[in-house]
């Protein structure tokens, strides 16, 4: 057994070991606590703003129930683009090799993930946030034409994200408990996920030349950029109950927003300079997004 069926392998077992059913783990049951918020509120777009501090306490937390609402959207619209690019890739390969079974199991993974977002949306109050047209769009080729190390890069920099974010909104006790739950199980479950999607990018530009490199690091850089602003839908701030025009004036020049988001982004800027794929053309788009 090679060392990527190896990692296939014990991702498997982990799997078997460890894994949630959300209709049963998550409450869905019990009526929402407004005196809950969605996500910690050092995550919201407007914390650390002369507007988040004119908010009253209600406000803000109905705006971080809409800001988790739509991150969680958008992680629906990117696991969607996901789960095709995986199962285009292993079309018609080996199904004996641990690394096909592993796709699937993650590809179920996303479908329950997805799932278990959705409803969770549902329950915060949320409408349903979608991407721009643009984006949704490009989406849509990105998917049909990704592959190889761009593909699992861009899984990796959407999985990595939303990672560092969860695991703070799942230890967070004023974060609404079910919430919670729907964090923790898809920090447990998507830590498998990202150790694929590592592996298979290194696998994958194993013997690659520098053009490659350049063009799949510019690729995924874009990819990445639309991805993260994307999360953020501009109209949570008008379900909130607030002035969209002023939030989105002030959560653009936000700065201590910008800073967790170069903070969660450390460890995968490491891996993809040490990969080749933190090139000065892609650090623009992720200067861009905030992200280094």
């Amino acid at each position: 057994m090679t060392t990527h069926q190896s990692v296939a392998q014990r991702l498997l077992d982990s799997a078997e070991t460890l894994s949630y059913d959300p209709v049963r783990e998550v409450d869905w049951e019990t009526p929402l606590d407004t005196a809950h918020h969605g996500a910690s509120p050092e995550w919201s777009t407007l914390y650390g703003t002369a507007y988040w501090a004119e908010m009253t306490p209600e406000q803000q937390r109905a705006l971080t129930r809409q800001e988790a609402a739509s991150v969680a959207s958008t992680g629906i619209w990117f696991e969607m683009i996901l789960q095709q690019m995986v199962l285009r890739d292993f079309y018609a390969k080996d199904p004996t090799d641990p690394a096909f079974q592993w796709a699937l199991t993650e590809i179920a993974d996303e479908c329950r993930h997805s799932i278990m977002f959705a409803r969770g949306a549902a329950k915060l109050g949320a409408p349903a946030y979608r991407p721009k047209r643009h984006v949704i769009e490009l989406g849509r080729a990105f998917k049909a034409i990704a592959f190889g190390e761009a593909a699992y890069a861009a899984i990796l920099v959407a999985e990595e994200v939303l990672d560092v974010m969860q695991r703070d909104w799942m230890r967070d006790e004023r974060v609404a408990p079910f919430v919670r739950t729907i964090n923790n199980i898809h920090v447990v479950e998507e830590s498998r996920h990202m150790k694929f999607a590592r592996e298979e990018t290194r696998e994958r530009l194993r013997g690659a030349g520098r053009l490659r490199k350049q063009v799949n690091a510019l690729v995924v850089s874009i990819a990445a950029y639309h991805i993260v602003t994307s999360m953020w839908n501009d109209k949570v701030y008008a379900n909130a109950g607030l002035d969209e025009k002023r939030a989105l004036r002030e959560a653009k020049a936000n700065e201590h927003h910008k800073s967790m988001l170069r903070s969660s982004c450390a460890g995968l800027m490491e891996f993809l300079d040490s990969c080749g794929l933190l090139t000065r053309s892609a650090m623009h788009f992720y200067q861009r997004a905030n992200l280094i």
